[in-house]
Order: structure tokens, then sequence, then C-alpha cells
């Protein structure tokens, strides 16, 4: 049987950086004009083509988005939700958690959650860490702010319910992996020695070999890019090579990561032993 009643749950996400993702990583690349004009190609070319795929599709995802970049970005974020996807939270700045204090984790936290939540008229649901790492305290943070669902470990291929403390709580867990990332293949600067270019159609082919196994053993299948990146024109078909083959099967269901979240956390509860409950 399917993960859920709507069938073998098909997450499509993006990282909508901008610019952000080369200033977290160095604050002088706010002083490149080239390095940061590498973030605008997301927001100023590749969001546009990423949506028109998607709706040509009718597919619904999810897109996580720093709160400085809905700031600075309102009017696309608008019509990422007009289109009928999800906006999570992303963090502030992008800033890396283990740099940051507590107090400056909490802002970041802070203020992302009410732009976001000011801008879509509701409270986001959803959460994905900078650069793929919590802190001691970002588990309590999130059960404090009552977030729905995360999207960043690697434990696992299938969802499951977070223990904090000793507790089993509501809170899903969407787990990932470098392999269903569009950054390890593609993200290439001058400014990041040793990294190479892998050619789209192999990456297509990673993408199809990881759907086919986990489409098989019925779990999930959460891949995650960045506008910057995957908007490019050829990294653009491949994407489309790998929707046309996900949806040729049957029983999927293309969804966004809150849609999924509220459909799997009674299943996942279900199977608890009921002295977990």
């Amino acid at each position: 049987m399917p993960i859920t009643p709507q069938g073998f749950p098909v997450m499509l996400t993006f990282d909508l950086d901008a610019e952000t993702m080369w200033t977290a990583r160095d604050a002088n690349n706010a002083t490149r004009p080239i390095v940061m004009s590498q973030g605008a190609y997301g927001w100023k070319v590749g969001m546009g083509r990423i949506l028109d795929l998607l709706d040509r599709y009718g597919l619904r995802t999810t897109f996580f988005i720093p709160g400085v970049v809905i700031e600075q970005h309102q009017g696309l974020v608008e019509e990422v939700l007009k289109r009928g996807h999800e906006v999570g939270h992303h963090s502030w700045s992008h800033a890396w958690i283990v740099s940051l204090t507590a107090e400056e984790e909490r802002e970041e936290m802070e203020k992302a959650y009410d732009i976001i939540k000011r801008v879509t008229g509701r409270a986001p649901a959803g959460y994905r860490s900078p650069a793929a790492e919590f802190s001691p305290i970002t588990m309590h943070l999130l059960q404090e702010y009552r977030f729905s669902y995360s999207s960043n470990c690697f434990d696992d291929d299938s969802p499951y319910l977070h223990v904090v403390d000793g507790e089993i709580t509501d809170l899903v867990e969407f787990p990932f992996a470098w392999v269903l990332d569009d950054a390890p293949f593609f993200q290439y600067s001058i400014t990041l020695p040793g990294r190479t270019m892998q050619a789209p159609s192999a990456v297509l082919e990673a993408w199809k070999a990881e759907f086919d196994m986990l489409y098989l053993e019925e779990r999930q299948f959460m891949l995650a890019m960045h506008p910057q990146i995957i908007g490019r024109p050829s990294r653009l078909v491949a994407l489309e090579g790998l929707i046309q083959h996900i949806a040729a099967q049957p029983k999927v269901w293309f969804a966004r990561c809150d849609e999924v979240a509220e459909a799997v956390r009674p299943i996942l509860q279900a199977e608890l032993p009921a002295s977990a409950l």
C-alpha cells in the first residue's frame, strides 16, 4: 500500500536562497558583483522557468525562502503563492546555524517566521535549515514555534516523527540526501575550488534510479533544488524528464510538504506502539 491514501508522496522542493547562498558562505561576497549575480539568476530568470514548468504539469510544491529574500522580492513570493505553492521557513539570512549564538539563532527564527506569516497570511508549517545543520536549541525552537514538519535529516528514506528529550512529538521529518539535491552536482564557482559540474543527463539518471527504488519500497521522494542552479535551461530539461518519468508511474502523489505532513502524521502515529503514546 502507498504511504498515504492519496498515493506515493513526491515532494519537489526549491530553496530560493538568491544572493544569501553566497553571503552566508562569505560576507565579503556582498562586495563581489559577479559572485552575487549568480544568486540573482535564481529570482531573475530561474524562478520564472520553474513556475511555468510546474504550471504545465499542474504541480504544487514547496519553496523554502529566507526571510530577507521574501522582504526583497515580495512580489515574486506573492506569485509563488498565487500559483498554489507553499512557502516554508529557511531562516532569515541563510546564516549557518553552527556559527550563531543561541540569541542570534532565535532572532533568525523569529524574524523569518514573522515575515512569512505577514506575507502569506499563515504561520510557516515547515522548516529547512540553512546549510543543513542544527544547533543544540534548533529542535526546541521548532517545537516552540509549533512547526508541522522538518526537512533536514539524512537518516532515513521514509517520513518519521521526531523524538525530543525522550518524548515522541507530532513533528514530521521528511529526510533527504545529497544525491537528491542539485547543488552537489551543479554548483560551481571560481570561489569554490575543487567543484566540478555534472552532465544533466547523468543527474537525471541518478534521480530516476533513486526514485525507482524508493517507489518500489513505498517510502517517499524528496528532491531539494535551488532556482539559481536548477533554473538553467539544460537542467530544467532534466527536471522535466524526471517529472515525466515519475508521472508515468501509477499512484504517485505530487504534493506540497505541508499537505504530505498532514496526511502521514496520523499514519505514523497509528504505527506507534501503545506504550509510546
